[in-house]
């Protein structure tokens, strides 16, 4: 029997959005720790420029605001120019506001909800559509596969709590994107998947206190603490060396489901 072989992560050609903090930049830094290259995009000017000198020579930064489809469009031409190609597309960007339907301070507006759609899904689409195009180009490898785009989802996707309407929405319409999309692309040799991460030790948890975040933590049946965001980008790199993986949202969650 052949041994399949496995892509060696220095051959990454990445574009990771939402990648001045957090996953993104877990992602980024993880990936170019291997030898990859990686494009980050993300809106925040000052957090890019803070973050890219350490990085060296294989990354790039872009300001870009990613729920614009003209701006994502411009973006990733400007990665395939300077890289070549692209065979990796990660989405990250996205926001988390909780705020109840029928909110003490009144009801959750329909602009309110848009603005969650677009972030985290309109953008995702944005991303993965610029990126698809890109890859098909590519020259064809081992299975004729030519790219894997990874969406970030979230276990509120499935587990969707009081207060989390439009950002549960927005994180199911990833979840239901992703086979649709490695469908359509399987032709092109481009592989899809969305991860559905549970409580990751990002910036959104430096504001708790200390007890909030303990609480969190045990509610994790095992391990009982936040995921790394270092987790995460290595899921990220086994997606995209492991190709029988396709259309598949992969819950990264400790076996955590969250009460109402």
């Amino acid at each position: 029997m052949t041994m399949k072989t496995i892509k060696p992560l220095n051959e990454v050609k990445a574009v990771v959005t939402g990648a001045a903090s957090g996953l993104g930049l877990a992602t980024a830094r993880y990936i170019i720790g291997q030898g990859g290259q990686v494009a980050l995009l993300d809106i925040n000017k000052t957090l890019l420029e803070q973050v890219c000198d350490p990085l060296g020579d294989k990354a790039i930064v872009l300001v870009v605001d990613v729920t614009q489809e003209a701006d994502v469009d411009a973006a990733i031409d400007q990665v395939v120019q300077q890289f070549g190609n692209i065979n990796l597309a990660v989405n990250c960007a996205g926001i988390a506001p909780s705020k109840r339907v029928l909110g003490r301070d009144g009801l959750l507006s329909s602009e309110e909800f848009s603005r969650v759609m677009m972030v985290n899904l309109i953008s995702t689409f944005c991303v993965s559509r610029a990126a698809a195009n890109a890859m098909q180009h590519n020259p064809a490898r081992e299975d004729n596969e030519r790219g894997v785009i990874v969406n970030t989802a979230s276990i509120a996707a499935f587990d969707g709590q009081i207060g989390q309407a439009a950002y549960a929405a927005s994180k199911g319409g990833i979840v239901s994107m992703t086979l649709p999309l490695a469908r359509e692309f399987a032709r092109f040799g481009i592989r899809v998947l969305s991860i559905a991460p549970g409580l990751f030790k990002t910036p959104l948890f430096d504001t708790l206190p200390a007890n909030a975040v303990e609480a969190l933590e045990q509610a994790t049946p095992f391990p009982s603490r936040l995921g790394n965001p270092d987790e995460f980008a290595a899921l990220v790199c086994h997606i995209f060396q492991n190709t029988m993986l396709n259309g598949e949202t992969i819950r990264l969650d400790g076996a955590l489901r969250m009460g109402t």
